[in-house]
């Protein structure tokens, strides 16, 4: 099954342009069109995970508790977590690679923090 995202709302909306603008193919949902703005972690791992999307965020202070206690009851999608410090190029390119080179199973319950 092909990868799909859903950005975080603290996701910079450059890196959803730019994924898309490469590979128009990509499904990358924004947390605007998913109604994210406000809404805490657990609900946004809940939604990412019944629409079947990896989570990418640049939250990596509470996000990857809030996965660990994600998945002890439910099942998630995964979550790519992006250093605000690496260059918007290479956050595109290394996504552009995941969802080229792994499939949405291999992603099941799994957290990375890129660049990989």
């Amino acid at each position: 099954m092909n990868i799909c995202y859903q950005a975080d709302a603290d996701l910079n909306q450059a890196i959803v342009t730019g994924v898309l603008r490469r590979e128009s193919a990509i499904d990358f949902q924004t947390a605007f069109t998913a109604g994210l703005k406000g809404v805490k972690d657990p609900e946004v791992l809940a939604i990412a995970a019944k629409q079947g999307r990896i989570l990418v965020s640049h939250d990596r202070k509470t996000m990857p508790s809030e996965f660990a206690e994600f998945i002890a009851n439910n099942q998630s999608s995964g979550v790519i977590i992006v250093s605000r410090k690496l260059a918007i190029e290479v956050v595109i390119e290394e996504l552009l690679i995941i969802w080229s080179a792994s499939s949405a199973e291999e992603w099941v319950d799994r957290i990375a923090k890129l660049p990989l």
